[in-house]
């Protein structure tokens, strides 16, 4: 392995570990001797990586620091190409152009050498089966993204004729339908929410007051699956 991929494999490794990690631990991923690894670190440490510890005690990465030049595998490239082709098919045109600039992006930085798997297209990628949803899923993003509360009204027969209030957490994108996971004012009660039976989306200025991100596990430890047609919707 070159030294520069080995740095560059080692500053990943940091980044998984997250916490004080021993140079024995780091040698043994990488394939390498222990004083590779320290010499490594010192190398890093002297490019401007905020990277803590010493010989003995382990090291741990702060974060922030990117290890220039940009370095893919060829099977990265590709996973990555083949992820922004699926995302550029099935969510909406303002998702789908900002994949097109990070495309772009990283086609830029990549040396000559890797472009050749960039532009190969060994996948394909079809769009959704079903018809696309009319809501507009920016809306919706954007209020995942600020943790505003939505007003939507559901087209099912017998649901209530009132617009309801929820709380959106996650947006899920499950075989050909798009959902959003929420916990619905009226009932109290986390629902998987089909957007297919959604005939209206508003934004709300008013934001929820828990935190997203920890009401994403208490909704996961339900295991709640995506509502049926008969209305299970919220």
């Amino acid at each position: 392995m070159a030294r520069s991929d080995r740095l560059f494999e080692l500053m990943q490794v940091l980044r998984r570990h997250r916490r004080t990690v021993s140079g024995r631990t780091l040698a043994q991923e990488l394939g390498v001797s222990l004083r590779t690894i320290r010499r490594d670190v010192l190398t890093l440490q002297g490019m401007g990586a905020e990277i803590e510890g010493e010989p003995g005690l382990g090291y741990v990465l702060k974060p922030g620091f990117l290890l220039p030049p940009l370095s893919f595998t060829e099977e990265e490239i590709q996973a990555l190409v083949t992820g922004a082709l699926w995302v550029s098919r099935h969510t909406d045109d303002k998702f789908a152009f900002a994949v097109k600039n990070a495309l772009a992006k990283i086609n830029a930085v990549l040396p000559p050498d890797m472009r050749p798997a960039f532009d190969d297209e060994t996948f394909y990628v079809s769009g959704p089966a079903s018809h696309a949803t009319p809501i507009d899923l920016s809306e919706i993003r954007r209020a995942l993204r600020n943790q505003c509360k939505l007003r939507i009204t559901l087209s099912i027969t017998h649901a209530p004729d009132m617009d309801q209030i929820i709380w959106p957490i996650m947006l899920g994108f499950i075989e050909n339908r798009r959902s959003v996971a929420a916990w619905c004012e009226a009932d109290g009660k986390f629902r998987m929410i089909d957007l297919d039976n959604v005939t209206h989306v508003e934004v709300l200025a008013e934001r929820y007051s828990r935190n997203r991100r920890q009401m994403i596990k208490e909704w996961r430890a339900l295991d709640i699956l995506p509502c049926n047609e008969r209305g299970e919707a919220c």
